[in-house]
């Protein structure tokens, strides 16, 4: 049986509701290991808001108006995000990291409550590694391959045609959860550079970057819409399976928030014993407020579903 989507925000605190969820999926852009998606599974809109990415073309004024506050959450999140957040997690990436893992922690049983009471198989056992494996590889890749941290693009045709393609690639980020945009940008080799690029006196003496920027927005855009129809499919057809793989990319996703290039150059940096501990310390506690924070966003959100629910079947 096909699953019913509502696509209209009952009030203004639901809209509000999704301007948030927008602008925490805009900061999950700029932090490796953060998943977009995940986060719209823990505000309730996972399904609703996949459902509006994948048929905007053929549904278009009701889908448009429900991704309307989640995208200008998104542009105040990103802004938000690299011009102050940034700031902070250039200061203490790894204590940043732990905080944020300890929100994904804390949501993670949001995620796994999809496949809760289900029949386990060998067949699902190996999906759900498959998926814990991919984010770890895009992580620990990040530190192999990564060409350049901190030089800006060059901008040629070729690059132009590239980014539209990298946007593309990566746009699934954006509609799996588990997988996090930056750090598969760091895997490409481009995270570093495209920030560095990001500045008025830059873009104005190489104006072909912005037509690069632009390729790489159009190729995300593009890409979130096929990879929505895609997955919004497959949800359909084999909600198990797929919600299987998406518990394995989640669970891979926390680890490998702690194996990406960012935080490999933090563990480098620890001079001392004494340093790496102390450095520990501190992360394990703001893990521990990050899932005290997100134990309690998850819990409120189940008691909004059951109250949403009752009244619904009141009607």
């Amino acid at each position: 049986m096909k699953e019913e989507i509502n696509l209209k925000f009952k009030d203004s605190k639901q809209w509000f509701k999704a301007v948030i969820l927008g602008a925490l999926i805009g900061l999950a852009v700029i932090f490796p290991g953060v998943s977009g998606a995940t986060i719209a599974i823990i505000f309730g809109l996972y399904s609703s808001m996949l459902y509006s990415l994948g048929n905007i073309l053929k549904e278009f004024k009701k889908c448009f108006l429900f991704l309307l506050p989640i995208g200008i959450g998104m542009v105040v999140g990103f802004v938000v995000g690299f011009f102050f957040v940034r700031e902070i997690f250039n200061i203490q990436p790894f204590l940043v990291i732990c905080l944020f893992a300890g929100l994904m922690i804390g949501a993670f049983p949001t995620v796994s409550a999809e496949i809760k009471g289900e029949k386990w198989t060998v067949g699902r056992v190996i999906s759900i590694i498959i998926g814990v494996i991919i984010p770890i590889v895009v992580g620990v890749s990040s530190i192999f391959l990564q060409t350049s941290s901190s030089e800006p693009i060059v901008a040629t045709p070729t690059l132009i045609l590239l980014y539209f393609i990298m946007g593309f690639i990566v746009s699934v980020t954006q509609i799996i959860p588990g997988l996090s945009c930056s750090a598969l940008l760091m895997a490409f080799g481009q995270f570093g550079a495209i920030l560095a690029s990001i500045h008025l006196e830059y873009l104005q003496q190489n104006p072909l970057v912005i037509v690069a920027l632009l390729s790489l927005a159009v190729g995300f855009i593009v890409g979130i819409v096929v990879f929505s129809k895609l997955l919004n499919n497959l949800l359909e057809k084999r909600k198990v399976g797929a919600f299987t793989v998406i518990v394995g990319l989640s669970l891979g996703s926390i680890a490998s928030m702690f194996l990406n290039s960012d935080i490999y150059a933090v563990y480098t940096s620890w001079t001392t014993p004494i340093e790496a501990v102390k450095s520990i310390s501190i992360g394990i506690l703001l893990l521990a407020v990050g899932y005290v924070l997100s134990y309690f966003l998850v819990r409120y959100q189940k008691q909004v579903d059951v109250k949403t629910n009752a009244e619904n079947g009141e009607k």
